[in-house]
């Protein structure tokens, strides 16, 4: 059995790096904050060290199941995090640093420290880092619904067709309608940040009347 002391260590450790992933979600006012990081991770170290003893101790290796159970566990905990907002999926990012949360926990409890703690190191860079890179080349995109309207419908058709031509970007669900006697165009488009800019100066400097608004994506 290993030392008393070295589990605590162990434990101690996935704590602690489970504790500084929790505080930059906390600091980012995102779920899965200090206390459900660390939670997670310890969890997942002691499972995994309980795993290992009972092996040693039973003679039964099957006993080791108990670790790969951890990935299922925390499939469903990762799970209850995303949701639908406004026409998008968000949590996704949440429900994967939980996953890595776990796999720290796991590399932790098997006593791989400078594993653990490099896998914390490249988690805490993506968490801050990378989104400013996002951010600053306007990456994140979003699925809108676009409502244009106008008197010529033809006209519309064809600078809306070529702007997106040139963007490359496909329209979903286009149609036509008539209101009060204006013809009001309808589709939608997933666009990266910059591209709604692009989208929008177009329309207004072809004098436009137009609204722009979150969709639900549709999947066949």
């Amino acid at each position: 059995m290993l030392p008393l002391s070295t589990i605590i260590y162990r434990l101690l450790w996935a704590a602690l790096l489970g504790a500084i992933v929790g505080f930059e979600r906390a600091r980012s006012k995102r779920p899965a904050g200090v206390r459900t990081s660390l939670s997670i991770c310890m969890a997942a170290a002691l499972f995994t060290i309980v795993s290992v003893e009972l092996a040693r101790m039973t003679g039964d290796t099957s006993t080791t199941r108990v670790a790969s159970n951890i990935v299922q566990g925390i499939g469903f905990l990762g799970a209850g995090v995303i949701l639908r907002e406004k026409g998008s999926i968000v949590g996704m990012t949440t429900a994967a640093t939980i996953f890595l949360e776990a796999a720290m926990g796991m590399a932790a409890g098997s006593g791989l420290y400078k594993v653990s703690g490099f896998v914390c190191v490249v988690v805490l860079f993506a968490l801050t880092v990378l989104v400013h890179i996002e951010k600053l080349f306007k990456l994140r995109s979003h699925y809108l619904l676009f409502r244009v309207v106008a008197e010529n419908t033809s006209s519309l058709l064809t600078e809306i067709h070529q702007l997106f031509g040139e963007l490359k970007l496909p329209l979903d669900h286009l149609n036509v309608s008539l209101d009060n006697g204006k013809h009001v165009l309808h589709f939608e488009a997933d666009l990266s940040q910059r591209q709604q800019e692009r989208v929008t100066a177009r329309l207004c400097e072809l004098g436009l009347a137009y609204e722009m608004m979150p969709a639900e994506r549709q999947y066949s």
